[in-house]
């Protein structure tokens, strides 16, 4: 029974991205401010997807602004400390992208992003479940 559920488990979480559409994410400066471009997979922007940085614990946190019509956000980091933060792109169920911003005096060091911690630890889980069940 167990090795039925971890299957379908896995085989959830591996056919999930193929029944939507994944969340591409860009972020870059544009005459000095913050520019976040966010797409889906077949190239049509990511319109009204929410913006927040995440608490330490994983949960939503403070919600930074929604996407235009062209996938768009500009952001203003001014009020957020220094360290490392988790960035989530919230374009609805099975269409989320998570970044991991550096940020500096209220600014994103780019060079620094790392797209994708949670679906990393997704990976993590998946192979702990994988090594139990041996």
């Amino acid at each position: 029974m167990r090795s039925v559920l971890a299957t379908l488990l896995i085989a959830a979480a591996i056919g999930a991205p193929s029944q939507a559409h994944q969340i591409e994410t860009a972020l870059g400066y544009l005459e000095g401010e913050l520019e976040l471009k966010s797409e889906f997979s077949n190239g049509k922007p990511a319109t009204g997807a929410v913006i927040r940085l995440l608490n330490d614990d994983g949960s939503p946190g403070p919600e930074l602004g929604r996407t235009d019509t062209n996938g768009l956000l500009r952001l203003d980091l001014s009020d957020v400390k220094d360290g490392r933060h988790e960035l989530q792109v919230d374009g609805g169920p099975g269409h989320r992208d998570y970044l991991e911003i550096p940020v500096s005096s209220g600014r994103v060091r780019i060079d620094e992003v790392v797209q994708g911690p949670f679906i990393m630890a997704m990976v993590g889980l998946l192979v702990s479940v994988r090594r139990r069940r041996i």
